[in-house]
């Protein structure tokens, strides 16, 4: 997985299958008209159900060689009413409570949960999961990113637009059924849509278990075994 380590994204091997998209995409509670998304799917049976194929667990494990659990899970879906993205660092976690610790800034409270800034040697633990139910292609608003800013830790928003402008993003446009990962710390961005068909991707986050300790993640759930 040399590719990723130094990109901070891939497209795995592992894919669905229409039919899995199409149940996926059913099972879920719709998204609500000029709404971008459905949040707090962490435990909503068929997430569930996707977390716990011993396949993905094995896939996982093969990327970064150690148990994650799933943390966070959201439903989003790219259609016309939905604007652009501006480019940016995934950096806030949930958590169960607050805690004065170290390096743990921006607290902030959403949905009555206490939401923080990790510090960068957490986040870079971190790996984010993008099931794609529908195909994307150029007129869907895809995923940019630039790849390798992973690397830069986490980045001023004075020093974001000098090195999205020092480098050529990249357009992620799969097929449907296709699974990207990436890290959190990637810079990435989304024009807005220009197709009236549906971009949904089914995004999941993951951690170590242990990685926020004395905090604890909010949710959590442990994936299949790898073995």
């Amino acid at each position: 997985m040399t590719n990723f380590r130094d990109r901070g994204f891939a497209i795995a091997e592992l894919t669905l299958s229409a039919d899995q998209c199409d149940h996926i995409a059913l099972s879920i509670p719709a998204i609500t008209t000029g709404r971008g998304g459905v949040r707090d799917l962490i435990d909503h049976p068929t997430v569930l159900q996707v977390l716990r194929h011993r396949d993905l667990a094995k896939y996982l494990w093969s990327v970064v060689g150690r148990e994650l659990v799933a943390i966070k899970a959201t439903l989003f879906d790219k259609t016309e009413s939905i604007g652009r993205v501006t480019w940016h660092q995934d950096r806030t976690i949930a958590v169960r409570e607050r805690l004065d610790v170290e390096g743990y800034t921006a607290w902030s409270v959403k949905g009555g949960v206490d939401h923080v800034q990790a510090p960068a040697h957490v986040l870079e633990q971190m790996l984010a999961m993008r099931i794609y139910l529908d195909e994307c292609g150029p007129d869907n608003g895809p995923l940019h990113v630039i790849p390798g800013s992973h690397e830069l830790g986490k980045i001023a928003e004075s020093e974001i637009s000098k090195i999205v402008a020092a480098q050529e993003p990249y357009e992620l446009c799969v097929p449907k059924g296709s699974i990207v990962i990436m890290r959190p710390l990637l810079l990435h961005s989304s024009p807005s849509a220009r197709a009236t068909s549906h971009r949904r991707v089914l995004h999941i986050e993951f951690g170590p278990a242990e990685a926020i300790s004395p905090l604890q993640w909010e949710q959590s759930v442990r994936m299949s075994s790898a073995a």
